[in-house]
């Protein structure tokens, strides 16, 4: 049997190994707790798995947790995480509050969407992360324990790894895995339908929209995807589900000075949104190199907000975390230069 991972698969598959194997079929559920509930990282740990049945798994199958190989730590508390992985690294950012302990998590290599102002789409596109190799990111990093929220808002795009990330929720949401609650978990996505209709059918984690410029033409300029898949028709598409109780929606709109703040966007933003149960994150623009865009004032960034509430949008401003690392949206990146102990 060929070498494999562990770490990712759901309970049943979990089953099939220890059948497989000539185990008997509770052995699935052991390992199931051993992977999830005590976070092994190493067979010998399994201690009420019989010694033999530990060296028969061992042959076959490696457990999938690896440590981060670099760390950088900002003025502002954010740790930022390097991942070895079998397609290259990617980064997680660990973003500490008050009352909450956010991870921010990769699902692919690089990214093929190429957005302008996003320094994950400058490096290309490298391959998809397994289930496995998300979830080691959550279970790996030092402050795993202390997480309360989850967002796929790191490297790539998560509609563009479907299958992985739905696997890899499937483990932080179910009982027999980390049993998280779904409330506490976004998956952020640029508007690929077909892998956010599917997200959709089988999750009910929140879900945040990439928006960042609510015309198509000046959308097409700042996000090739426009032109597959309009935000018109993803907003359409939207509206088909139900965001008005627990599940929550928001879109995401990084501001750039002169481009998408002025007056003329705010108007167009609240027509766009219209009837849909949804709050606006507002984002400064975090320069990456070799792009002109610019950040606008507080001032520009307030009026926006204040439009946008007064006509019924709730709407926050986001408070930019760890840029002196390059660990703040837009800016991550496999360049391990951008990484420092």
């Amino acid at each position: 049997m060929q070498n494999t991972v562990l770490l990712g698969k759901n309970l049943n598959e979990l089953k099939d190994v220890a059948k497989t194997l000539g185990m008997p079929t509770f052995t699935g559920k052991q390992l199931a707790e051993w992977l999830y509930k005590k976070r092994a990282v190493s067979f010998d740990e399994m201690s009420n798995i019989s010694l033999k049945n530990r060296q028969i798994l061992a042959e076959h199958f490696t457990i999938g947790r690896t440590p981060p190989i670099k760390e950088a730590v900002s003025i502002d508390g954010t740790k930022k995480y390097l991942f070895q992985t079998a397609k290259g690294t990617v980064e997680s950012v660990f973003i500490p509050e008050d009352d909450r302990a956010t991870l921010c998590i990769s699902s692919q290599v690089g990214c093929k969407m190429n957005c302008l102002f996003c320094m994950t789409g400058k490096q290309g596109f490298s391959g998809n992360l397994t289930a496995s190799e998300i979830l080691n990111q959550i279970l790996s990093v030092p402050d795993s324990e202390k997480l309360t929220n989850l967002v796929y808002m790191g490297m790539g795009e998560p509609m563009d790894n479907t299958l992985e990330v739905l696997r890899s929720l499937n483990v932080m949401t179910s009982e027999w895995g980390l049993a998280w609650s779904p409330r506490r978990i976004t998956v952020s996505t640029i508007g690929l339908i077909p892998g956010m209709k599917q997200f959709l059918e089988h999750s009910e984690c929140h879900l945040a929209i990439s928006l960042h410029e609510p015309f198509s033409d000046g959308r097409l300029q700042l996000m090739p995807v426009e032109k597959a898949f309009p935000i018109a028709k993803v907003i359409d598409e939207l509206k088909k589900y139900d965001f008005a109780h627990q599940r929550r929606l928001s879109f995401e709109y990084i501001v750039f000075e002169g481009i998408n703040d002025s007056p003329r966007h705010a108007i167009e933003l609240v027509r766009l949104l219209k009837g849909v149960p949804c709050r606006v994150n507002l984002i400064r623009f975090h320069a990456i190199p070799n792009i002109k865009l610019k950040s606008p004032s507080t001032e520009k960034m307030e009026k926006l907000r204040d439009y946008l509430t007064n006509n019924g949008i709730i709407c926050t401003i986001r408070k930019s975390r760890g840029e002196d690392i390059s660990a703040a949206c837009g800016m991550l990146s496999s360049e391990q230069k951008n990484i420092t102990i």
